[in-house]
């Protein structure tokens, strides 16, 4: 689960989140499946019964040495259909390697050893892009393995890689996914059941404060990392960072003592020094 801006290594206040940062598209997808249920259902074609989360953001581990992965929403539907939605802002060479590696450790992960073959169950890793990611101006890019010398040929593995451009023109696309593409560009279309909902759960999911607090703990980690590294002066930075970060919460009047010292990863006797700290400021302005 990521904080960074997508166009820019800076962090975005929690209440400027949008449906495309990647925090707040993992929480309103994990909790609204009837919301998640739809998106999937729109994307891939047809209904599905229901979906259940096995885990939040699911985590993937094969090997101790090995690369894992997290992905951003994995859910199971019907007949243990597994479905990973990603959101992709920006543009990357290694998309489609990634979303290949990713079906291999799904698989993996998803087959006892010794079982056979025929057990490994139906994926579909979906990529909401805000760009076109092959420049042939299509809503979705759906693929599959298809026979090279004959493409009425399919291999049939039901493994699927579906990718969403939100600049896409050639399709005849339904309403609800036009409105969706819209809202992936950063517009609202009005009277659209399914986005105003999807609009209104974004709005609900800012006003959360536990979820702010752990936004805000996990953007002092980003900024931590990109700290890391710079070897002159980095004790010095750090300190100064952390007692920005207190002043600012301080200032903001919203968080308790405990919240603060959670989200700093301070003691109560250093938070402390700081309020004494911001005190003096006051009473200086």
């Amino acid at each position: 689960m990521n904080v960074k801006n997508s166009s820019q290594n800076t962090v975005k206040k929690y209440e400027e989140l949008t449906f495309t940062d990647d925090f707040m598209f993992c929480k309103v997808m994990q909790n609204n499946p009837d919301l998640c249920k739809h998106l999937i259902e729109l994307i891939i074609g047809k209904k599905i019964t229901m979906i259940t989360y096995p885990d939040t953001q699911k985590a993937i581990e094969i090997t101790a040495d090995g690369k894992g992965i997290r992905m951003d929403v994995y859910v199971e539907g019907d007949e243990g259909t597994i479905y990973d939605i990603e959101m992709q802002t920006s543009m990357l060479s290694n998309l489609n390697k990634r979303a290949r590696y990713y079906q291999g450790m799904i698989d993996l992960n998803t087959i006892e050893r010794g079982a056979d073959y025929k057990e490994l169950r139906k994926t579909y890793i979906i990529f909401l892009c805000k760009f076109d990611p092959f420049g042939q101006a299509r809503i979705k890019y759906t693929f599959m393995q298809t026979c090279q010398e004959d493409y009425q040929i399919k291999l049939g593995d039901d493994a699927y890689i579906i990718y969403i451009n939100p600049f896409g023109m050639k399709e005849n696309p339904t309403e609800d996914m036009i409105a969706l593409m819209s809202y992936l560009r950063g517009e609202m279309i009005k009277r659209n059941s399914f986005i105003e909902d999807l609009d209104a759960a974004v709005k609900r999911a800012r006003e959360k404060e536990d979820w702010k607090v752990e936004y805000m703990a996990l953007s002092l980690k980003f900024q931590d990392a990109m700290e890391e590294g710079r070897a002159e002066g980095r004790a010095e930075g750090r300190a100064e960072m952390q007692q920005n970060i207190v002043i600012k919460l301080l200032s903001a009047n919203q968080f308790s003592d405990k919240a603060i010292c959670s989200i700093v990863d301070i003691s109560e006797e250093k938070l402390e020094e700081y309020k004494k700290m911001y005190m003096e400021q006051n009473e200086k302005k």
